[in-house]
């Protein structure tokens, strides 16, 4: 059984302009409370980075929606993004795509290989399309219940090396918890996290990351 999560709890109304959020717990450093999270969260706290929000929001819409041309607009114009379809990042295998091949992902029929199954080792040969259902519209994560604000909510199996590849990220964890076992913890959660490094004086998206429960 997974030790208890330490969670910091905090609210926030409108992470974005044009955007209510209601009935979210968002969590961030500086506070700590140990246990479940709690339905109805008593402690707040000012999370701020109300930019890094936004365009993680934004990023959100752009991938359900399919608007590949607005993505490829945030998309780092050095670095490019990287997709991982797991917490372990491996930037050898992981595919990254610079912002003028997001913008056309729209009529990309191409077969790409996107890193390695978790168990078989065999290659994540996916089009842009598939992986998307596969890895980042598997759920909707626009209505997660629990936000990190540069914070990982929550830790499987796997490794987790996200900021040591990504030193400088600041990243929204937005995460979907499972259904409950044995009363004390779940299982099927996932997460999406949607990384950005400044650039020329504003933030880029340089990663999404998807992280699930594994059996």
């Amino acid at each position: 059984m997974k030790k208890p999560v330490s969670y910091v709890i905090a609210t926030l109304i409108g992470i974005s302009a044009g955007v209510l959020i209601s009935g979210a717990i968002f969590l961030a450093t500086g506070m700590t409370v140990f246990g479940k999270v709690s339905d109805s969260p008593t402690v707040s706290a000012d999370v701020g980075r109300r930019e890094l929000g936004a365009l993680a929001y934004d990023v959100l819409g752009y991938v359900k929606d399919g608007d590949f041309e607005a993505l490829s607009g945030v998309v780092h114009p050095e670095f490019g993004i990287v997709f991982s379809p797991y917490a372990t990042v491996s930037l050898a295998t992981n595919k990254c795509f610079r912002a003028e091949q997001v913008a056309v992902f729209g009529t990309d029929s191409k077969l790409y290989v996107w890193g390695v199954y978790a168990g078989s080792g065999e290659p994540i040969e996916l089009t842009v399309a598939d992986y998307f259902s596969m890895f980042l519209t598997d759920k909707d994560y626009q209505a997660a219940p629990i936000v990190g604000v540069n914070h990982i909510v929550r830790s499987g199996n796997a490794l987790e090396n996200f900021t040591d590849e990504f030193k400088d990220v600041q990243f929204i964890d937005f995460h979907i918890p499972g259904s409950p076992v044995n009363g004390d913890d779940d299982y099927d959660w996932s997460s999406l996290r949607i990384g950005f490094e400044e650039y020329d004086g504003r933030l880029w998206l340089t990663v999404i990351l998807h992280s699930q429960w594994m059996a």
